[in-house]
């Protein structure tokens, strides 16, 4: 199995769809996929159809147990999508409430990790796309996590909350005592533009061996996609923004995702 997170502690850069078109990509491979949903809003569990605010089990009920996890839940949690190879472990809104329920509880930073382990056998790739907060959520999923991609908005503001991202992946792989890889992969891109061409010679400025190589442009058809519920490359499998997204699994997949490279 392999596990990537998807996070940023900026809002709005494209988490979840880079979630759910490079898992839909992965599962068009062949591969069993999870997707699993720890924001509280939960964008890819609406993605899908299902509501947060209605659903009776959730990624919350990991947390229920003491910082165990019970051996059959994990899997009694994962649901179906409208893409064959590709489970869902949804979010409901009552994830919002962990941070003041979990005070003082030992292990809940490990609450995924254990999950995860009791699938092992059961998916090939797992994507987890984040709240854009640090808190427990984040602290399970990079904990969990063998390789992070962070989204960056191209556009001057993402490149503040890029910096606090690092921050905070700096801060818990020193208390975790574990180096967890990254790229940086620029979304939202507009070559139109003068902000975004500005922002990416300054993200390949700053950050020249974790940048990814290209670039996912702004493309509509993301937008569509989430409104019919079905991953972006079963939409339309030649657009824009798939294409880059095809050039990124790529690229992670052969560890050549470095502008450098190119």
């Amino acid at each position: 199995m392999r596990i990537w997170a998807v996070a940023n502690q900026k809002g709005g850069v494209g988490k979840t769809t880079s979630v759910v078109t490079l898992g839909g990509l992965l599962a068009e491979q062949g591969h069993r996929v999870l997707v699993a949903d720890l924001d509280p809003h939960g964008s890819l569990t609406s993605w899908f159809g299902y509501d947060p605010d209605r659903l009776a089990h959730s990624v919350f009920d990991l947390f229920q147990h003491n910082g165990k996890v019970p051996e059959d839940l994990p899997a009694q949690l994962v649901t179906e999508t409208s893409c064959e190879n590709l489970s869902l472990l949804p979010a409901s809104t009552a994830l919002a409430t962990l941070e003041r329920k979990m005070v003082g509880v030992e292990g809940m930073g490990l609450i995924v990790s254990r999950a995860l382990a009791m699938l092992w056998d059961d998916f090939d790739y797992v994507l987890l796309d984040n709240t854009p907060s640090l808190g427990v959520l984040m602290v399970n999923a990079l904990a969990a996590a063998r390789h992070l991609i962070v989204p960056v908005q191209t556009e001057f503001l993402a490149l503040k909350g890029l910096e606090r991202m690092l921050h905070t992946l700096q801060m818990i792989m020193r208390s975790q005592k574990n180096r967890l890889e990254y790229t940086i992969v620029p979304t939202l891109y507009d070559k139109r533009t003068q902000a975004s061409v500005k922002t990416l010679n300054e993200l390949r400025r700053t950050y020249p061996e974790e940048l990814w190589r290209f670039m996912v442009p702004v493309d509509t058809r993301f937008r569509d996609a989430s409104q019919a519920g079905v991953v972006p490359s079963r939409l339309d499998p030649d657009s824009r923004g798939v294409r880059a997204y095809r050039r990124l699994l790529q690229d992670l997949q052969e560890g050549t995702t470095s502008w450098q490279h190119n």
